[in-house]
């Protein structure tokens, strides 16, 4: 029966995954909405780390209750956990910047951001460049390490900044 459950989830992600990006499926209406995001949740809550890294980051940067803001948040860390590399940076931004439910934690957004960019995030390598440069995130200046990072930065597509 878990395969079944799994597939079944796949397919829910696929139709929510489908409901979010055309706009000619079905028109933008606010009954579509509440359907595609009813499925995202579904999906998120079935353990499902893209559905996870999608709706978490829908209800932390949309939601107005500080209760769906730490749900969202808490998606978007069990979908890093599971290796989701845009959640990885979504994390240690919460980390670096501090919510309600995650107090600002530079040693914490650090280390997420290091996970993200070895997995290649664009954004990620050139903050921890960044920060190593100008000594931020509780980092010392070190221009070896900055290089590094760059260099990192460099060899990922810049698609990432877009999807980020």
């Amino acid at each position: 029966m878990p395969q079944a459950s799994s597939l079944f989830t796949r397919l829910e992600f696929r139709l929510a995954e489908q409901l979010f990006h055309t706009r000619w499926l079905l028109p933008r209406s606010p009954r579509t909405q509440r359907l595609t995001m009813r499925l995202f949740k579904r999906c998120a809550e079935a353990g499902h780390p893209d559905a996870q890294s999608i709706y978490g980051h829908m209800l932390f940067h949309r939601s107005l209750s500080p209760q769906d803001k730490a749900r969202g948040a808490r998606y978007v860390l069990e979908a890093a956990q599971a290796g989701d590399v845009k959640s990885q940076y979504q994390v240690a931004q919460i980390h670096e910047h501090g919510c309600v439910q995650y107090p600002r934690r530079e040693d914490y957004a650090v280390t997420w951001y290091a996970r993200a960019a070895q997995a290649g995030h664009y954004l990620a390598a050139e903050r921890l460049a960044l920060a190593y440069r100008l000594g931020e995130l509780g980092l010392a200046v070190d221009h070896e390490q900055a290089d590094y990072w760059q260099r990192m930065a460099e060899r990922q597509p810049a698609v990432e900044m877009a999807a980020a």
